[in-house]
């Protein structure tokens, strides 16, 4: 094991921003290389170790009112991605297709809603936004309920609904759409027969199930790859094969790890195969474990996770969820989420990941923004991000940094343009129009509303504008970012007390890492609410750049370069105002110190 070394004290050096010194690298344009998976993590063509944040789009792809598309035109998708950029510095979004919409009749694809869809996706890449895309379902299909249900799905075509003559659906005595999935029998049926590829009867012929849905998922691909630009096709992540799956009912004798290792591992190593027969052999297959694996509801909860499945490797990444159900329940936690109070559920993310020999990502995370329980959505938002980038609670992380490890990649749920302001027909039952919140099951999930023609926040801007470590010139030792949304859970130790008058009460982040000698700079987010002209940047590095983000001049990166290999390096960024150069150099030893302590 390589030994990590921290600069002598003489070769610290806090740079005033906007001013360079040395040789300083360029500001680079957008990486439009494809990212691959090397010692479990994201890397670039340069090598640098890649985080992903961003959000899902969305939820209206669930909907029939935009027949299955997250936004009404090109024009919103475009406009949309430009806003992401501005307001949360997003670099990856999970992009949503519905089978109903692409396979409407059986053996007929629609190619017009795939040019769309095509289209759409090209907005996000233009604007230097990697995608991945979800074939997505919840309930298995909105043709299971009835006009009048008080719930709907997303999914399966209404042909193939049909075709399957399930029972009349209910879901009982159930306080949430989710609970379908286990109380609903026409669910649990249709998603039943879906992983055992029952055979059905169509105006086609007969149809197994379960090959069908390959076959539209090979055709959408394969569509994407011939009409997407080269460089749009290399900005494509690659493909999450179903949204949530879930076995519906177990066999004889089986549970969740059991159906993961003869079921659902089958299906994605058929997936595999049809993503490489389509041209996306050089794309990761970002694949989910049993829904119920990770819930923090222990009577929902159900063992999976993966464990009897052979390492993933490279060509796959482990993809999984997390919502907080005891608060959204409103009974389980009546309280606030604290400083930590996620750690343990992203960090056993983590180690699945680790443990499959590949990266891992949160592509789902959340908390209603409006109802019931919505005044916990600061506090758990705040959480979560903390969650994903660190190990490591605030009030622990100064003593524990060496324990914090890499920052996880994730997407928010979701980015929904038209948040209250939907006209969707809830089971085509023109007596239910549902305008209100994401207008899918009573959710309030978007992050972002419209304010006339203009995206804004639905929380606090803070906490989806966020220091991140997009890009590392080698391998993550440690991350912490501290909003300030409400309370500072991470505040500098007073062991430090020169660092605790440099940061004041702004927001900072830190990043401590190995250097792999690469000429591409360390690369982090700068949130808007960061003032230029107020940024301290503490390095041990000879030189940095504060610099806009390519075609986007409101938003900064702080690019920090070195040369070497092997050796332990340290930033903090801070967005306080300017201070004295004798408390800049008394922060820059008391950093020293730390780092040679937490990095030796």
């Amino acid at each position: 094991m390589k030994r990590l070394f921290v600069l002598a004290l003489t070769a610290l050096l806090l740079l005033p921003v906007p001013a360079t010194a040395g040789a300083a690298e360029p500001p680079l344009p957008y990486d439009n290389g494809p990212l691959t998976v090397s010692g479990g993590v994201f890397r670039d063509e340069h090598g640098r170790e890649v985080v992903l944040r961003g959000f899902n789009v969305s939820g209206e792809a669930k909907l029939a009112e935009l027949h299955g598309l997250p936004f009404a035109s090109t024009a919103d998708a475009a406009s949309s991605a430009a806003a992401m950029r501005k307001l949360s510095g997003a670099n990856a979004v999970r992009f949503l297709v519905t089978w109903a919409w692409i396979e409407p009749e059986p053996r007929k694809i629609d190619r017009e809603y795939l040019a769309k869809v095509t289209d759409q996706i090209a907005a996000f890449t233009a604007q230097g936004i990697r995608v991945f895309v979800d074939f997505h379902q919840d309930l298995y299909s909105r043709y299971l309920f009835n006009k009048d249900s008080w719930y709907t799905g997303d999914g399966a075509p209404a042909w193939l609904v049909k075709a399957g003559a399930y029972p009349a659906e209910s879901c009982g005595l159930c306080f949430h759409w989710g609970q379908n999935m286990k109380n609903n029998k026409a669910v649990t049926g249709a998603v039943y027969d879906f992983w055992h590829n029952r055979e059905v009867t169509t105006a086609a012929g007969p149809i197994k199930i379960r090959d069908e849905f390959l076959y539209q998922a090979a055709e959408t691909m394969r569509f994407l790859k011939e009409n997407l630009s080269p460089a749009a096709f290399r900005l494509l992540l690659g493909t999450d094969p179903i949204n949530e799956p879930y076995a519906g009912r177990y066999d004889s004798g089986q549970d969740g790890i059991a159906w993961e290792r003869d079921l659902l591992w089958p299906f994605y190593q058929q997936f595999r195969q049809r993503m490489d027969e389509a041209g996306w052999a050089d794309k990761a297959a970002f694949v989910e474990p049993l829904l119920f694996w990770n819930q923090n509801v222990d009577f929902f909860a159900e063992p999976g996770g993966l464990p009897a499945v052979p390492t993933l490797g490279s060509r796959y990444v482990f993809n999984a969820h997390f919502y907080d159900g005891k608060a959204q329940s409103g009974v389980l936690k009546p309280g606030m989420a604290n400083d930590g109070e996620y750690v343990a559920d992203f960090s056993r993310i983590r180690d699945r990941a680790q443990a499959l020999a590949t990266t891992g990502i949160v592509s789902e995370f959340g908390h209603p923004v409006a109802g019931n329980t919505s005044d916990k959505a600061p506090n758990i938002l705040k959480a979560m991000y903390q969650a994903l980038d660190s190990r490591v609670k605030g009030a622990n992380w100064w003593t524990g940094a060496r324990g914090s490890g890499r920052a996880l990649s994730g997407n928010q749920w979701h980015w929904d343009l038209y948040y209250d302001r939907h006209h969707e027909l809830m089971n085509d039952n023109p007596g239910r129009v549902r305008t209100e919140g994401d207008a899918m099951n009573d959710e309030h999930f978007s992050a972002v509303r419209l304010d006339n023609a203009t995206p804004v926040p639905t929380v606090d801007g803070r906490l989806i504008d966020r220091v991140f470590p997009r890009a590392t010139a080698g391998d993550t030792l440690a991350f912490t970012y501290e909003d300030r949304v409400f309370a500072a859970w991470n505040p500098i130790p007073d062991s430090m007390p020169a660092l605790k008058r440099v940061v004041g009460a702004g927001q900072y982040g830190v990043l401590a890492w190995r250097s792999n000698g690469g000429s591409a700079p360390t690369e982090l987010h700068l949130p808007a609410s960061f003032d230029p002209a107020k940024i301290t940047v503490l390095s041990d590095l000879g030189s940095h750049t504060v610099a806009p983000e390519p075609g986007e001049p409101g938003v900064n990166r702080l690019l920090l370069s070195s040369v070497d290999t092997g050796r332990a390096h340290f930033a903090v960024v801070a967005n306080g105002s300017p201070v004295a150069s004798g408390d800049r150099d008394a922060a820059l030893a008391e950093l020293k110190t730390w780092a040679g302590t937490q990095f030796p």
